[in-house]
């Protein structure tokens, strides 16, 4: 799929340039309240064109006010924000020209069918005539919603009212696509299928910055960056994100976990405890020394062991060691 975009540099705007890359989105001291409640708190932010950027971090973190701030939806309290060389308080207009923005609460009309709904946004958008067609053809295509044109859109399972919603928010090319959350509640084939199409966007050109909660969607992006509390408390690829955990990572399943993951976060030589699922992800400077430190505690407490070995470190793992060692330096000052 050709996206034809429609670039941010023309009429003297042109993006500002970092690290020899265009500079699409860039923010400086961003803020944002709602009444007593910061939602985004000091914001720095730099996303290069033709990038996936991963906005990742747990509920009220500040994600959607960010791509709402981004969006040119609502305006920052303190700071600025520049999109494809636009300004987001003035330039508001310029801005949603260029931009889609699938919210999490997309809406389609589930009484017209799939052709109805993108016709309906492309007059939106003013798209018309064989440029139209030719566009709806190309997004359903490449949707695989092409065989479904009659059907409603309260008829379509989750994850194709999903790419149905992409496929609209396409509808005008926009060259930077903001998604918040759009997998949410979407089974895994589909939500495999939605980030094949944003592979597919991201080779053609377009900017792509995506809230997610899902650590596996994280590893997909280009680079992420983790929020908490309103403020980006890292940023970098996943492979630097994930450099960044403290020590090694010794996995196994306890006999008793709650009294082993207490024990264990009391035991010298143990940098940190993690729980998954049944399981333990323990953090060691060194995997052979910490795995005797965590099999006399288990010995000593009388608490079986197996399934022991070694893992990577993963997102998920990264994101909340990274949180917690934030939360704990904020009590420490």
């Amino acid at each position: 799929m050709s996206t034809n975009q429609v670039q941010g540099g023309s009429n003297g705007h042109q993006p500002a340039r970092g690290n020899g890359r265009d500079v699409v989105i860039e923010t400086h001291n961003l803020r944002r309240r709602f009444g007593k409640t910061v939602a985004v708190d000091g914001l720095d932010l730099t996303v290069y064109r033709g990038e996936i950027f991963g906005l990742v971090g747990p509920d009220g973190a500040g994600k959607t006010t960010t791509l709402r701030l981004l969006a040119a939806i609502m305006n920052p309290d303190e700071g600025s924000a520049t999109v494809a060389g636009f300004d987001t308080r003035r330039q508001s207009e310029r801005i949603k020209e260029r931009i889609g923005y699938m919210a999490q609460s997309f809406s389609l009309y589930g009484d017209l069918s799939i052709i109805e709904n993108i016709n309906f946004f492309a007059d939106v958008f003013g798209v018309t005539g064989k440029v139209r067609r030719e566009r709806i053809d190309r997004l359903l295509a490449f949707a695989r919603l092409d065989r479904f044109r009659k059907r409603r859109a309260g008829r379509l399972s989750g994850g194709m009212q999903k790419k149905l919603g992409l496929a609209c928010t396409l509808i005008h090319e926009p060259e930077i696509l903001y998604l918040d959350e759009p997998t949410t509640g979407v089974d895994p084939v589909s939500r495999r299928e939605f980030w094949d199409i944003l592979t597919n966007l991201h080779v053609d050109g377009v900017t792509i910055v995506v809230c997610t909660p899902y650590m596996d969607e994280a590893e997909r992006c280009s680079r992420v960056g983790l929020m908490f509390d309103g403020r980006l408390i890292e940023v970098g690829s996943p492979e630097e994100i994930k450099s960044r955990v403290p020590g090694q990572v010794i996995q196994f399943l306890p006999g008793d976990r709650l009294r082993a993951r207490d024990l264990l976060r009391e035991t010298e030589g143990i940098k940190e405890v993690q729980t998954f699922g049944e399981l333990l992800n323990i953090f060691v400077e060194d995997v052979d020394a910490g795995r005797e430190i965590i099999l006399k505690a288990m010995q000593d407490a009388e608490i079986s062991v197996s399934e022991m070995r070694q893992i990577a470190p993963r997102m998920e793992e990264a994101f909340v060691s990274l949180i917690r060692r934030r939360e704990l330096d904020e009590t420490a000052n």
